[in-house]
């Protein structure tokens, strides 16, 4: 009898554990089922960016983003659309500003640029780029020249105020390390050293302070008389063989160039363009010579011979029909080259040659 006793407690024991964890998994296999989604019937709502996500790379592009922190899909296809959408209005943009340009250059409205519509409406567009940095440059030397307000600009009257136009607070501006750039960009940092390096060449009185012409000279290389006076003397070194500062024609068209021991190798490779540069381009009065007057006038971007070479070199790269004159569709068919030039972006192609 006790023995009975004990084996039905057991029984009893056993039953009573078995039963709740078989109703937990009967409940648990219940809720599963009722929570798993039928598979959805409807078409993917990014299907161009499902085709391109393994070519392209789409990251959120801002200063707060780190690369070695993945974006989510769903982020990368609505980033990849807008870049799409932003690419878009670029290119619209750009075809506005060439075609609207290229009405403008058409004096005659017949439809086509040759080479002497082309260079008028460059010089057009020199001769105005010019006006203005000359004109701005004093207003923005005496905005910056303030602390102290001496007649002179200094590297860090300058450098602070490239930090303020780009938006940093003035707690950041004044302790702002400059030797170490911390918490900058990697762009702006480069254009910190683009800075320095042309600081360096048009600081000539002081290498830490610009007056107003070094100014105009740093910000502005091609306005400036000094830098023009600076291509005179070089032109001087280059040419004039006999050393009385007057330029000939023949001095200017036949080059000379050094050779071993006694021995002088001329060179007359384009002499009859440099004869023609000469008599059209540098001397004024005709008389066969260019003193250093002339040379200023040659060497000055207003001068008519620089926006007569860019037309010419326009002409040459897009050209496609050999007429000697440029169709819309023909700008149109080369942007990028139309929109760095001179006939468009006066300021970025003069600062790329500088």
């Amino acid at each position: 009898m006790p023995f009975v006793k004990t084996t039905s407690i057991l029984k009893i024991l056993r039953w009573s554990y078995t039963v709740p964890i078989l109703c937990y998994v009967l409940f648990m296999v219940m809720i599963w089922m009722l929570t798993v989604p039928l598979k959805p019937n409807i078409k993917p709502k990014y299907p161009l960016a499902d085709k391109l996500e393994d070519t392209f790379e789409i990251r959120i592009k801002n200063s707060n983003f780190n690369s070695d922190k993945a974006v989510e899909p769903s982020e990368e296809k609505n980033e990849y659309l807008v870049n799409v959408n932003n690419a878009e209005n670029v290119r619209k943009s750009e075809k506005q500003i060439l075609t609207e340009v290229f009405r403008q250059a058409d004096k005659n409205n017949d439809e086509k640029l040759d080479s002497k519509e082309l260079s008028q409406w460059i010089r057009i567009k020199i001769v105005q780029h010019i006006s203005e940095a000359v004109g701005n440059n004093y207003g923005l030397f005496m905005k910056i020249d303030i602390n102290p307000r001496n007649g002179v600009v200094t590297w860090k009257e300058y450098h602070a105020y490239f930090l303020r136009k780009r938006g940093f607070s003035e707690k950041f501006v004044h302790s702002h390390d400059e030797r170490r750039h911390k918490g900058l960009q990697r762009a702006i940092k480069e254009q910190i050293m683009r800075d320095k390096a042309l600081w360096a060449e048009a600081a000539r009185t002081n290498p830490d302070s610009l007056t107003v012409d070094e100014f105009l000279a740093f910000t502005h290389p091609e306005s400036s008389v000094t830098n023009q006076l600076v291509l005179v003397d070089e032109l001087f070194d280059k040419f004039d063989r006999d050393g009385d500062d007057i330029l000939t024609e023949n001095e200017f068209a036949v080059l000379q160039t050094e050779g071993h021991g006694d021995e002088t190798m001329i060179v007359r490779q384009d002499e009859e363009q440099r004869r023609h540069e000469f008599r059209t381009s540098i001397d004024l009065n005709g008389d066969g010579k260019a003193d250093r007057r002339e040379l200023l006038h040659y060497v000055a971007p207003q001068s008519p011979r620089h926006s007569e070479h860019e037309a010419e070199a326009l002409l040459a790269l897009s050209d496609s029909d050999h007429d000697n004159m440029l169709s819309l569709n023909e700008i149109l068919a080369h942007p990028d080259l139309f929109l760095k030039s001179k006939m468009v972006d006066t300021a970025r192609s003069f600062h790329d040659e500088f």
